[in-house]
This record gives C-alpha cells, structure tokens and sequence, in this order.
C-alpha cells in the first residue's frame, strides 16, 4: 500500500488544518491586539509627559483648571493627532506637601498634574465581545487606559 490513501481519510488532513489554523490564526490576532494595546499605551504615556512638561514652562493665567496657552493647545492638538481617541487632559496643581491645590493656579515650586484617558477597543472577536463603556472613557471600550504625568514648576 506504498503511495496510496487508505479509503476514507482522503479529508482528513484538511479537516486538521482547518482546526489548527483557527486556533492559530486567534493566537495571532491576539498577539497583534496585545502589541496595539502596548503601543497605544506607551502613545497615551508619552502623550501626559509631552503635555505636562509644556504645561509647566508654558501655564498660562489661571492654570489649572483652564490650562490654555497657545503652546500647550498645539501640543494637545499634535498629540491628539498622533493617539487614537485619545480625550481631554485633565489638569491639577500638585503643592510642595504633594497635595492637591484649589483651582486657583499653580506658582513656581509647585507641580502640574497631567492625566489623560484613551478607549482601547481590540480587533480580536474574541475579545470584541467583551465590549462596554469604562469610565472615564466615554466611547464603548475594552479598556480605558490612563496615563499621568507631574512636572515642577521652575
């Protein structure tokens, strides 16, 4: 019986493949999820260190809450630009003490706290299901990821 297939397993070799590629196929597309999740991460990151180190040379009047020099905005503006979703900063004025200010501005010595959100939604169905909204986030999302990020003020 050299070179010849035994009768009835003539699909058996496809129906094995077709098992394994599917699990494969889901492992990869995880993998790839895992690497948007940690890009999209380290995006979110480096996005509150950018805005909060142009925040402290550049406040402003009344900084925090209303965080708006010219400078910052297009910092925001580039940043949002670069992360997907990414959401409005939130902005706190951090004392010597390491507590939180009133909204009455921050003065040299102080710190600015820059906190910024972004919805991470996968691209895995698998994890698609598990889809619904996660304060702070405001659209649908897997996860909210959150970055947070104080600089001195000189």
């Amino acid at each position: 019986m050299t070179g010849r297939r035994r009768e009835g397993h003539q699909g058996q070799a496809l129906v094995e493949f077709s098992i394994a590629i599917l699990v494969f196929l889901v492992m990869v597309m995880g993998i790839f999820d895992l690497g948007r999740g940690i890009y999209q991460f380290n995006g979110v990151s480096e996005a509150s260190r950018e805005i909060a180190r142009v925040t402290s040379v550049h406040r402003g009047s009344a900084c925090p809450p209303a965080c708006t020099s010219p400078e910052t905005l297009a910092v925001i503006a580039t940043q949002k630009n670069l992360v997907p979703s990414l959401g409005d900063p939130v902005f706190d004025c951090i004392g010597p003490s390491g507590s939180v200010k009133p909204s009455s501005g921050c003065v040299p010595g102080d710190s600015v706290r820059v906190t910024i959100f972004a919805p991470y939604g996968p691209v895995t169905p698998l994890l698609g299901f598990a889809n619904g909204t996660r304060p702070p986030c405001a659209d649908p999302a897997f996860a909210c990821l959150q970055s947070s990020s104080t600089v001195k003020i000189q």
